[in-house]
């Protein structure tokens, strides 16, 4: 099967130094930091039999932690297994649209993430509004963190309801991926996937053995053209990610749905 990682980043030293993932890194046991070369994020795609990963760039109020140029470059070297997802500084909303606007037209990437987290703000947030309209005028998805927070930050910001319930309100036409499966708001995010048209959810963060039941059923049933597959690499690679997915129970054309078909209709990948 042609799986896509909707949630992946080539991560930079400055991102991994940043001492609110103190708590990964002690969950992971790793006491150093090591550099992880382009070639090292590749090989863990073919071990997990990934074709394409949508790798991100990262920006909070520290700036670029992972910029779209070096994210540009990433896809350069492998045009065929990556492709871009933009980030901006909010603190600047219309450099940000600008810049959404470049990554889009000139480099080809394919989204835009806003971790709410990293800023300490919901996505309801004004600073967020005009990248919304310009998501929707670009035709590309917007995605962002929902559920609690590993790292040392607050959670609040990742609740569903109501935050990004106004943002789907507001924008109708704007398509929404929701990473990290929601937790511990699970049933919220499921909520608004039930009633949205246009918003998913996607699994990064978490093992196929980790999946709540709700969500499990949700995938079966209702919500099998809505949950696309993520890591979350290089916290947790595909490999591990996908393990126990055979026995969740999807039928065939739920699998399909959910690790390749829903992710090329959401990102219009071809």
């Amino acid at each position: 099967m042609r799986i896509v990682d909707v949630w992946m980043q080539h991560p930079t030293r400055r991102l991994l130094e940043q001492p609110f993932f103190e708590s990964l890194r002690r969950w992971t046991r790793q006491d150093s930091i090591p550099d992880v070369p382009l070639s090292m994020t590749i090989g863990t795609m073919d071990q997990a039999g990934i074709e394409v990963g949508l790798v991100a760039a990262w920006w909070g109020p520290q700036g670029a932690l992972i910029d779209n140029d070096e994210v540009a470059s990433f896809v350069r070297q492998y045009p065929r297994r990556l492709l871009g997802v933009a980030s901006v500084n909010l603190a600047r909303p219309m450099e940000a649209v600008r810049e959404l606007r470049r990554c889009v037209r000139e480099l080809g990437f394919r989204g835009l993430r806003i971790v709410p987290w990293l800023w300490g703000l919901p996505p309801d947030d004004r600073r967020c509004y005009p990248l919304y309209a310009e998501c929707i005028e670009l035709d590309v998805p917007f995605c962002l963190q929902v559920g609690h927070t590993g790292p040392l930050m607050s959670s609040e910001p990742g609740r569903p309801i109501p935050y990004l319930e106004n943002v789907a309100l507001e924008f109708p036409e704007l398509r929404i991926v929701a990473g990290h499966i929601g937790a511990p708001w699970t049933q919220e995010i499921l909520s608004l996937a039930t009633k949205f048209t246009n918003l998913y959810i996607d699994t990064s963060a978490y093992k196929a053995t980790r999946y709540p039941a709700d969500f499990v059923e949700f995938m079966r049933g209702r919500g099998a053209k809505k949950v696309m597959f993520g890591s979350n690499y290089p916290m947790l690679t595909a490999s591990a990610c996908l393990e126990g997915v055979e026995v969740l129970g999807l039928s065939e054309e739920a699998k399909q749905l959910f690790l390749s078909d829903n992710a090329r209709r959401v990102f219009k990948l071809e």
